[in-house]
């Protein structure tokens, strides 16, 4: 893990960020001492699946009827 100090990296900042999207985390210090990681953020664990859900959610035939007076009358006091 390599670690540079704050000018450096203001000033290396493309390279240092190509090498954190390799995989390789970066320390950036201020006065010797470590204040942040530049890291990949990387890939999702798991790939989004499409479907997933379905057959298991019912949604009632009259979902988008009006709704009642007394409930409209809620939302506009």
């Amino acid at each position: 893990m390599a670690t540079v100090n704050i000018y450096d990296a203001k000033t290396q900042l493309s390279r240092l960020v190509d090498q954190a999207a390799a995989g390789k985390d970066v320390i950036i210090a201020r006065g010797g001492r470590p204040v942040a990681r530049l890291t990949s953020l990387g890939t999702s664990k798991r790939p989004l699946r499409f479907g997933l859900l379905k057959g298991k959610v019912k949604v009632a035939r009259d979902f988008d009827a009006p709704l009642p007076e007394e409930v409209l009358a809620k939302f506009e006091g």
